[in-house]
């Protein structure tokens, strides 16, 4: 497993995840086309906040079931935190927000949102 830093662009939210990456989703629909992510999906547990997490803002939209995280400084959406169709915990982090994570070493797989 590789361990990547990630977080916000003023560093008030910050964390480390733990995880290998080589697929991250594009989604089109209404909240993720308009922000750009490139999402990897991954057990909650893998994530470790290096902030309080009382430092997140979060938005919810549609069915209410993914918490959207972001800062409410800087305004980067970093990480949103749900449940998958088993009731497991899963985190879904913009790899984008993962300095150190080499974009071009991952296959990208469109996602059509807007469908749902």
């Amino acid at each position: 497993m590789n361990k990547y830093q990630g977080g916000c662009h003023c560093g008030r939210i910050a964390y480390e995840i733990e995880a290998d990456i080589s697929e991250v989703t594009q989604c089109n629909c209404s909240h993720c086309g308009r922000k750009g992510y490139l999402l990897a999906f991954l057990p909650r547990r893998q994530v470790n906040m290096k902030t309080s997490e009382l430092n997140l803002s979060t938005y919810k939209f549609n069915k209410h079931h993914i918490a959207h995280h972001f800062c409410n400084v800087c305004g980067c959406a970093t990480i949103a935190f749900g449940k998958d169709s088993k009731g497991n915990e899963v985190a879904s982090v913009n790899v984008r927000c993962l300095p150190d994570f080499d974009l071009s070493r991952v296959k990208i797989n469109d996602f059509n949102g807007r469908s749902l």
